[in-house]
């Protein structure tokens, strides 16, 4: 009868309709019962069949469990897992409530209730909390077990007709799927198993999700999905919402240690006529009212310069910038920045409050300065990178003669400099779009003789002036200033200098940036006659620093892909849906 070639059909609670995982400890029980009936002796008899009895006491019961609990129900098409949703939700009396207060939250349930022990039940203890469904499971008719989700915590709920308010147990539980958001009310306890619970007596859907989800085994892989539905990658992916944690928690150490120092956070326009401040590309809009052309912004630095001027000592403004350049993996179109001026300061101050800022924050947020990195993807293998102070620094062009054995003219707007930068690069197979200018000339060099050499943080000093417009000459090194940049893992994560404060060399500086841009330099800045009148009041050495907060997500999080740390990141339209939902078709909030 325990064949499993046995013809016929199998009877339910036969050996053959069980599951193999049970059916094999089954028939080992029944085989050693036989064995000790035909051996004999009374203690192994006795014995042998008690062991064997119990066994099968247990699996039966196991086997009538798992018979009982029904699986839960998923469609195998989305469509219509949709469809149906929304023809089961239109007949109930409310599907979208308008109110449902909490009086708990559960991670604040968790740290309240995390020494309870296992078994035991607090009646006294009746809160009413709200969260989504990560997963359901059915035990037998009377029973419900679900893991709810909120603010990233979670905690289990188990749903008996015991204690459930109302005749109508199964009928409020079979409506709710993954996803779902729903308000529950009930005492609090742990479980046998010691499972932190809450104890339902009443449950409510606060607002049905329509979509089936991927699988919790399965998890949301697919980039593009990720980043175009980030709703659904915070949703089942809880390292995505640890990241950006991790991003708030970095911003709010950047404005704690800046307002802590004194400094006065502002905010600048996002638009102008002029676009200033940084060697980029523009967005253009148009005002319709006064019919005018208009410029996103780049970067505030003009903007908080004049604020300086206009007697705020230390300001700093953390926001958005906007650059009409290239989508790659440190590139966004849009991104944020932070950037700070502070009157009396020069750019050697700036350094070391820049090793302070950075490296304390790393210690909080990582527990060391040192960590890993993986600068190719998590299946690459890992570097380590050490944000122990102090960082060296490099000078740029006596590096880049270092390494490339040669020496520069120190005139860079000359046309002998230029040619010279020309030569080295080309002997080096390094590649310059045009217009091959000084500048972009120079940048390339550095790029790699420097940049790409970097692992652990690096300052790379005293810029040429026809890189940096709105820097101040070296006081000691003719055709120099005193800019640095940070690198680290040879991407830029900060820029600063001391201030450029006389207005006379400030246009010289924006009349060569606008003979760059008339030669094809796009990038190149304009003169912005406003901002020179602004320095013909009085701008008092300053120094100005600059921060790319997302880089320093990307660093910090271990993301190697900018998209990884931007919420919302740019990306290319899709082609529109052969039919795009109504919201008529969703179930109405009344009946």
């Amino acid at each position: 009868p325990f064949s499993s070639s046995a013809p016929g059909p199998v009877p339910e609670g036969h050996p053959r309709a069980m599951p193999p995982r049970l059916r094999a400890p089954y028939l080992a029980c029944c085989m050693l019962g036989a064995l000790c009936w035909r051996l004999k002796p009374r203690p192994l008899l006795v014995s042998g069949v008690g062991y064997a009895a119990r066994r099968l006491h247990k699996t039966s019961a196991l086997y009538r469990a798992a018979a009982a609990a029904p699986v839960e129900k998923q469609e195998v098409d989305p469509t219509a897992y949709r469809e149906n949703r929304i023809r089961a939700l239109k007949e109930l009396p409310e599907v979208y409530p308008h109110v449902w207060l909490v009086d708990a939250t559960v991670a604040e349930l968790i740290k309240r209730f995390g020494d309870l022990p296992d078994g035991e039940r607090d009646e006294a203890a009746v809160f009413t909390i709200a969260g989504r469904v990560k997963s359901k499971r059915t035990s037998g008719a009377k029973l419900r077990f679900y893991d709810l989700v909120s603010d990233g915590s979670q905690i289990q709920l188990m749903c008996s007709q015991q204690t459930h308010e109302g005749d109508d147990f199964a009928e409020v539980h079979d409506i709710f799927q993954r996803g779902d958001i729903i308000g529950v009310r009930g005492c609090i306890g742990r479980s046998k198993r010691g499972e932190l619970s809450i104890f339902p007596s009443s449950v409510k859907l606060l607002s049905p999700c329509l979509h089936m989800l991927p699988s919790d085994y399965s998890g949301l892989k697919d980039q593009e999905t990720r980043y175009r539905k980030r709703y659904l990658d915070l949703m089942i992916n809880e390292d995505v919402r640890k990241t950006f944690v991790m991003r708030s928690q970095i911003v709010s150490f950047i404005r704690d240690h800046l307002i802590t120092r004194n400094f006065l956070e502002v905010e600048t326009p996002m638009m102008n006529t002029l676009h200033g401040g940084a060697s980029a590309r523009p967005f253009i809009t148009h005002l319709n009212e006064l019919d005018l052309k208009l410029n996103m912004r780049v970067a505030p630095e003009l903007y908080l310069k004049m604020l300086v001027i206009g007697g705020f000592d230390r300001v700093f403004e953390i926001g958005r910038n906007f650059r009409n350049e290239g989508i790659d993996l440190t590139h966004n179109p849009e991104f944020t920045s932070c950037e700070f001026y502070m009157a009396y300061a020069d750019y050697n101050q700036l350094m070391d409050m820049t090793e302070d800022m950075l490296s304390n924050m790393v210690m909080k947020l990582k527990g060391s300065h040192q960590f890993e990195y993986h600068p190719d993807g998590p299946e690459k293998d890992p570097i380590t990178v050490d944000f122990s102070a102090p960082w060296p620094r490099i000078s740029m062009v006596e590096e880049i003669e270092k390494q490339a054995g040669v020496t520069l003219p120190r005139d860079f707007a000359s046309e002998e400099a230029r040619q010279a930068l020309d030569d080295l690069a080309k002997s080096h197979k390094i590649d310059c779009p045009t217009p091959r200018t000084a500048a972009r000339l120079l940048d390339k060099l550095c790029g790699h003789f420097i940049e790409d050499r970097i692992v652990n943080p690096t300052f790379i000093v005293e810029h040429p002036q026809i890189m940096s417009p709105l820097a101040k000459w070296h006081r000691t090194k003719p055709g120099l200033t005193e800019r640095f940049e940070l690198f680290v893992n040879g991407r830029e994560l900060c820029n600063a200098y001391t201030e450029l404060n006389d207005p006379e060399r400030q246009l010289a500086c924006f009349q060569d940036q606008a003979r760059a841009k008339d030669a094809g330099d796009d990038e190149a800045q304009v003169v912005d006659y406003g901002y020179v009148t602004a320095l013909e009041h009085g701008l008092p050495p300053t120094g100005g620093w600059g921060l790319g907060v997302d880089r320093l997500v990307m660093l910090l999080a271990d993301k190697h892909n900018i998209k990884e740390v931007i919420l919302f990141p740019m990306m290319k339209p899709q082609a529109a849906p052969a039919k795009e939902p109504s919201a008529s078709a969703g179930p109405s909030g009344d009946r």
